[in-house]
């Protein structure tokens, strides 16, 4: 294969071969609509043969994101996928790796709920992604991808955040963005790193050599309260810098906008076709759409709330980012929720007539 394929491709199979080339060193996951095609792709394409990349299919989710623990206290890039009920399991090992600050890659593709749900698509995970769905005070890298070429951009930036700063992160899609096919370029292939180089760039992690003066201890566990409380409070002060430093956002049409939408994902798909359907119509539409769901953009949505006359939150769910662009705006400016759930993606036509109503 060439550094640089164009091919067609699902948003599923566009993650697992991005994992393949950007060098990741584990795949540990359970099958789940819609995101199966990630261990599928992986399974087929047999990079242990040529890369050297675990794929093991564990025998439950729980299973899995343990297995990514133990991966990622090693040093190693290691990675798991699921979908929203899947990802509800996982979240004392997310929780237990935010706490013992271990780098991995977590991708959901989300689906529609509560419960079992529907294999629909949703994105009705922000709460328990963005806010840090298990226990403790802890975040979670979230990158939303709004395309094929996204899902495959975002797995080596994904990684790159993850180790840079020692803390999970995530890749929040849902299932239209999963299972939807289009062209992508994929990324180049990235020389496997040695064992040295992991030695040199992870410090803190563990090798398990038996015989060492200062084996590392991988642990979230801390049973001492004031150690436990200067733990936490580095690690907030860690989570103070990537809110200044890794924000991201693309703005769409913002020019001469006198309303905004706020979508990410699949949304921010739709959003593009309604401001083009508005603005045939006279009104003057623009898009903001969260790259990173957190950090989240609050400066730059506070910023725009003092130029425009409203403020619509387009999500496909029963509204959870509306309560960030309310809380970035503080009741500067009208701030509305539009959305469809159970796995109805909403018509542009229909979000067209919402933003009709806030211009009365």
């Amino acid at each position: 294969m060439a550094d640089k394929e164009v091919t067609l491709m699902k948003g599923n199979e566009a993650i697992a071969h991005a994992a393949i080339r950007c060098g990741c060193d584990g795949y540990f996951g359970y099958p789940i609509t819609p995101q199966s095609e990630v261990l599928e792709t992986l399974a087929a394409e047999k990079p242990w043969e040529t890369t050297g990349m675990v794929v093991l299919q564990a025998e439950s989710e729980v299973a899995s994101i343990n297995m990514v623990y133990g991966g990622a206290a090693t040093g190693k890039r290691v990675m798991t996928s699921s979908s929203s009920p899947g990802i509800s399991l996982m979240q004392e090992g997310i929780s237990y790796m935010a706490g013992a600050e271990l780098p991995a890659l977590i991708v959901n593709v989300s689906r529609g709920g509560p419960g079992l749900g529907t294999i629909q698509p949703s994105q009705a995970d922000y709460f328990q992604t963005v806010k840090g769905g298990g226990h403790g005070d802890y975040r979670l890298i979230t990158l939303a991808p709004a395309s094929v070429q996204e899902m495959a951009d975002f797995v080596d930036l994904a990684f790159e955040l993850a180790f840079k700063y020692r803390n999970p992160a995530m890749i929040l899609s849902d299932g239209a963005i999963g299972q939807m096919m289009e062209k992508v370029v994929l990324p180049p292939f990235k020389p496997r790193r040695t064992e040295e180089e992991i030695a040199r760039e992870c410090p803190w992690a563990t090798t398990g050599r038996i015989g060492m003066r200062r084996p590392n201890i991988i642990t979230s566990l801390e049973l001492r309260s004031e150690e436990m409380e200067q733990n936490n409070l580095r690690i907030q002060a860690k989570y103070r810098v990537i809110e200044e430093k890794e924000v991201r956002f693309e703005e769409y049409k913002l020019e001469d906008a006198e309303y905004l939408i706020v979508a990410f994902g699949s949304a921010a798909r739709i959003a593009k076709k309604v401001i083009s359907i508005a603005r045939e119509q006279g009104i003057k539409v623009g898009l903001l759409r969260p790259i990173t769901l957190w950090p989240f953009p609050y400066k730059r949505i506070g910023e725009l709330g003092k130029k425009v006359k409203g403020i619509l939150s387009l999500e496909i769910n029963a509204g959870q980012m509306v309560e960030d662009i309310r809380l970035a705006v503080e009741c500067k400016v009208p701030v509305q929720w539009y959305g469809r759930l159970g796995g109805i993606i909403p018509e542009p036509e229909e979000v067209v007539e919402q933003i009709k109503k806030m211009t009365l």
